[in-house]
């Protein structure tokens, strides 16, 4: 699948040269921007794959614009400036960038740093997605231990028929073990109201 990219840059022909480029490789350009306002609204409309920006432009720099775009949409961003003082470096680590490039640029550079910025956001993505599935699985283990837990006092059960009954509950009605926990953990709760 071509990977959707979009430029944002001030000066247009610099602008013009980078999407020259990008599609002479192949990216699709989905959007221009020539400030870091259009570049936050684009990025909304669009959701590009990676955004190419430079740091210094009218409105809103680039720096500015990158933390907002990786905030709120969580797109990742190769930086392009004229300047690489390292007050901009240090800046730059902390938005969601993944690259850096110094002008004048050239085709040998972009591309290179394009294609390591998109692996990376695609490593990243991996890595979210798996640690979000870590974090649900966690969640769900501490759900059927409270109502393990719930079961074995009130009903004086030992861990494993606790466990064997939840089981046994979960696919007798053909639900997750999950939902079984949270309907023990609610109907406890309601009967110790109810007390």
């Amino acid at each position: 699948m071509t990977k959707r990219l979009m430029v944002v840059e001030d000066e247009s022909i610099v602008r013009l040269d980078i999407v020259m480029m990008l599609k002479d490789a192949g990216y699709d350009v989905v959007a221009e921007a020539g400030d870091g306002e259009k570049a936050v609204e684009l990025a909304y409309t669009l959701k590009p794959d990676l955004v190419i920006m430079d740091i210094k432009m009218p409105k809103l720099n680039g720096l500015k614009a990158s933390e907002i775009i990786s905030n709120k949409f969580h797109i990742p961003i190769l930086l392009v400036t004229a300047y690489s003082q390292r007050d901009y470096i240090d800046k730059a680590k902390q938005a969601n960038i993944l690259g850096y490039l110094v002008k004048p640029i050239s085709e040998a550079s972009l591309i290179p740093a394009v294609e390591i910025a998109l692996k990376q956001a695609e490593n990243a993505s991996a890595y979210k997605e798996k640690v979000d599935e870590m974090h649900m699985e966690l969640k769900i283990r501490k759900l059927v231990e409270k109502a393990k837990g719930l079961l074995m006092k009130k009903l004086d059960l030992s861990e494993d028929a606790a466990y064997n009954r939840m089981r046994k509950l979960s696919m007798n009605k053909q639900v997750p073990l999950e939902t079984v926990a949270k309907q023990i953990i609610s109907k406890y709760r309601q009967d110790s109201k109810s007390e």
